[in-house]
Formats: structure tokens, C-alpha cells, sequence
């Protein structure tokens, strides 16, 4: 199963990146529901390893905590908000890391570059001039209060996740 472990964007943070999608009027907007800060993509897995990976997060122990959010960026083909780099934030993506490799799964060496994805562009498209006032968003700081295992099925328009089970932080 294609799968990956996040952060799940709250309906209030949701309703604030809704707006800022609206305002960037280019590519295709993420779905509410596939708003999300990636901490590990886990590319194909089977269910047993999963399993396994379930058992290793419902050990994790982590103090809720909230991060900054703001500016447009964009890579490859999506357009993202920024997320910054806090401690607690790279603290958390390194212990995950280390639970998925308890777990068996090897991940893909790739620099921790937080961001909360809002619109794809089509392949090849170069971004879009941001609106003016984009290039620096004030939106609230994204709460973290848990993390989710989510599975992940290609379609034509577009990635769907469903959320496999919900890890909420606590000391």
C-alpha cells in the first residue's frame, strides 16, 4: 500500500489555506481533505510492515506544540505554504524516522523541507507570478497535536489519502 505519515491540517487551518488557494488561482487545488504536512513518505508497503510501523507510533511520545506558517514557495510541480523549520518539528520528523526504520522500511534520503502542498501545476509548467501580498502569508501557526498514517491511491486527477489511524501526541 502506498502510504506516508503527516501531520493532518485542522478545519480551522483548512479554512484559512482554502482562501490562500483561492488567491493563487493557478494549478489544481489540493482537496480539503489532502491537506497535509508530510513527516515520511513511505512508498509501497505491505500490510505487515505497516502493522508493524502501527505499533512502533502508538509508542511515540511527543509534547503537542504549534509552528509558524507563511510565504509561497514552490518546487517541481506544487505550489506550498512554508512551514518553519522548528526544533520540535525536525525533533519529531527524526523520531518517526527512526520508527520506521525499527519498523523495516528504509527511507528516501531527502532533505526535511516542511511545507503544507495547496495546488499542483501540470508537469513541465513553470510557476505562476504570485498575486501581489501572496509572497508573504499571515496565517496562524499550525497546531501539532498529532500525527496520522495515511494511505495513498493514485487517480487521474489526482493523489486521494485516507487517514489509516491517528497518533495523538502526549508525554
Amino acid at each position: 500500500m502506498r502510504s506516508f505519515i503527516a501531520i493532518p491540517v485542522p478545519d480551522d487551518t483548512a479554512d484559512h489555506l482554502e482562501r490562500l488557494q483561492r488567491r493563487l488561482g493557478a494549478g489544481r487545488p489540493v482537496p480539503r481533505d489532502n491537506l497535509h504536512l508530510t513527516l515520511a513518505f513511505l512508498d509501497d508497503q505491505p500490510e505487515e510492515v505497516l502493522e508493524g510501523l502501527h505499533h512502533e507510533l502508538l509508542a511515540l511520545r511527543a509534547e503537542p506544540f504549534a509552528v509558524a506558517m507563511g510565504g509561497i514557495g514552490a518546487f517541481g510541480t506544487a505550489l506550498f505554504v512554508h512551514v518553519a523549520d522548528d526544533a520540535r518539528l525536525t525533533l519529531l520528523h527524526d523520531t518517526i524516522a527512526r520508527a520506521c526504520r525499527r519498523a523495516g522500511i528504509g527511507l528516501q534520503k531527502r532533505r526535511f523541507r516542511p511545507h503544507v502542498t495547496l495546488a499542483r501545476l501540470r508537469p513541465g509548467a513553470a510557476p505562476p507570478p504570485l498575486p501581489p501580498g501572496l509572497a508573504e502569508t499571515d496565517l496562524p501557526d499550525l497546531p501539532v497535536t498529532g500525527i496520522a498514517l495515511y494511505g495513498s491511491t493514485l487517480h487521474p486527477k489526482g493523489a486521494r489519502h485516507e487517514i489509516l489511524a491517528d497518533y495523538p501526541l502526549s508525554a
